[in-house]
């Protein structure tokens, strides 16, 4: 008799639950929760073999719950199978369940089988058969009790197809799959599949085929050699409702399929962290993914097709890579790069070109403001203007040097109009106070609005020009769409990017400023990790 605790939403393979002895869960490996609000040590479990019931005892501080009754710290109460625990907070749901022990079977392989692992290609694993063994590394696999380890006991394999789904994250994991401390990973539209149409984009959920043919057989040496293999692919029509995640999950099937070996695939639906080149799916594959086995980075690899290859990189290759985005996702994870091209076929390595603004480098020793010998803010009433793309870091500087100084705050965003910021500029110099307009004011013709407001108060106006670049001010965006949780931020589309860049007219004197100040980009943060992911490419 054996008792294993099953998640329902097949995240992992079964826990199993000893006769009389205290098993300790919560966030960690076993269960691949990585949610803060569960503790290290959120339950302690003690099964009973004879009465087929297991005894639940909350540690963490957040409630778990059984069956709908909701546990508090200390509480403990018995359930028999068939319960269904929720780790934590109704979430992470897992079921009881009891059946007899199944010792380990060990078929030996056939000559089929044998004549294949010569020829260098992994059997392909026999799923649900729990005689299944699948090849890893010359050592063979075998299934115990339901759940495929290889024979030092260590790296369970997968037992059968998984699809699992986080946020805006699809995760699939083949039959046969292993955690393993190195992976080669790969993208697939234009580095593993191309379409069988022709055009760019694929018509139809079967239209692609094999790039190249030498593919498959060095996926199975990879697979030989002792890697897991890893497909990233950021699919973001899906969360445009242009691709429903079904047919794609069909696709991926079909593909792994034709491949011949066990695969990892992460999908990332939408924007945010988990899209390349930011690193949320490889987070995802270390903390959560790989069963607790470290990866070593330095021994892995990655090879995609979007690699910042200007027009005619290779003769007959017209086209310039859509972006840059696979080569950025290994720079950010420092892994080894390699387009298609040069890692199935051999080609010598391209030219290619990197995005404008390098968070890598980004600058730390400027002085806030220049020139630095000018007052930040003056005693008597006037009128700043502030000048840059969205995203050049004007709202926070503003807020933290001049509001707090009591200067009157005047943005479009939150009064609506151009007309009702002049309005409450007029009247805050009407009766002597200072004002500061927080709007991009990009072009003459917004900027003389508050020019002429200051001239007919007769009181000085002065331009705090931000000198952020246009690339890095959508860097900031982009940062602060994944990071930023508070109200004040609207929106910024590519659309309107653009047009902020095609409106930008630098501000002089000559305008009817006394002053301009240039406000440099300083970040500053108070939680390290924030910092490490800003110093990421976000954009390829």
């Amino acid at each position: 008799m054996e008792c294993l605790l099953v998640s329902e939403a097949g995240a992992h393979s079964p826990v199993t639950l000893p006769l009389g002895t205290a098993r300790t869960l919560g966030r960690g490996p076993d269960t691949r929760v990585t949610d803060r609000r569960c503790s290290r040590r959120q339950v302690q479990l003690v099964a009973d073999y004879k009465s087929k019931s297991v005894r639940v005892k909350q540690l963490g501080t957040n409630p778990t719950s059984v069956n709908g009754q909701v546990l508090s710290p200390g509480s403990e109460a018995v359930w028999e199978e068939g319960a269904t625990l929720y780790l934590v907070n109704g979430q992470y749901p897992y079921t009881f369940c009891f059946r007899p022990a199944e010792p380990a079977v060990h078929q030996p392989s056939s000559n089929a089988s044998r004549k294949r692992a010569q020829e260098g290609a992994p059997d392909a694993p026999e799923v649900p058969s729990k005689r299944a063994n699948v090849e890893e590394s010359g050592r063979e696999e075998v299934v115990r009790g339901g759940v495929a380890t290889n024979s030092q006991g260590k790296a369970p394999a997968c037992p059968q197809d998984t699809w699992i789904e986080d946020k805006s994250l699809l995760v699939f994991t083949k039959a046969g799959v292993c955690a393993r401390s190195k992976f080669a990973g790969f993208d697939i539209d234009g580095t593993i599949i191309t379409t069988k149409s022709g055009n760019v984009f694929p018509i139809g959920v079967d239209d692609w085929r094999i790039l190249y043919p030498e593919i498959p057989k060095r996926l199975k040496q990879l697979f030989q050699d002792g890697y897991k293999l890893v497909f990233f692919t950021n699919q973001r029509g899906i969360s445009r409702g242009k691709l429903r995640p079904q047919d794609f999950q069909r696709k991926v099937e079909a593909v792994i399929s034709k491949l011949g070996v066990p695969v990892q695939v992460y999908v990332s639906t939408g924007l945010g962290f988990y899209r390349k080149p930011l690193l949320g799916m490889l987070d995802h594959l270390q903390k959560q993914g790989n069963d607790g086995v470290e990866i070593d980075l330095d021994k892995c690899l990655y090879v995609g097709d979007a690699a910042g290859r200007p027009p005619d990189w290779a003769p007959g290759r017209k086209k310039k890579d859509f972006s840059c985005s696979d080569r950025l996702f290994a720079l950010n994870a420092g892994i080894p790069f390699s387009t298609p091209e040069e890692f199935f076929l051999g080609w010598k390595p391209a030219a290619f070109r990197l995005p404008e603004f390098d968070p890598r480098k980004l600058q730390t020793g400027l002085p806030q403001y220049e020139p630095p010998s000018a007052p930040l803010t003056v005693p008597g009433s006037e009128l700043i203007v502030a000048v840059g793309f969205p995203g050049s870091g004007k709202s926070t500087f503003i807020r933290d040097f001049l509001v707090t100084e009591g200067y009157v705050y005047a943005n479009r965003d939150t009064l609506g109009s151009w007309q009702k910021c002049v309005s409450v500029c007029e009247a805050a110099l009407g009766s002597g106070k200072r004002a500061i307009v927080d709007n991009t004011n990009l072009d003459l013709e917004s900027r003389s609005r508050y020019t002429e407001c200051a001239r007919k108060a007769g009181v000085p106006c002065r331009c705090f020009l931000f000198t952020t670049s246009f690339e890095q001010s959508k860097h900031n965006i982009r940062f602060r769409e994944m990071t930023y949780t508070g109200d004040g931020h609207a929106p910024v589309n590519e659309v309107v990017m653009n047009s902020s860049r095609k409106r930008y007219v630098e501000p002089t004197l000559s305008e009817g400023f006394s002053t301009i100040l240039r406000i440099n980009f300083l970040p500053r943060f108070q939680d390290p990790k924030l910092q490490e992911h800003y110093r990421l490419f976000s954009e390829g």
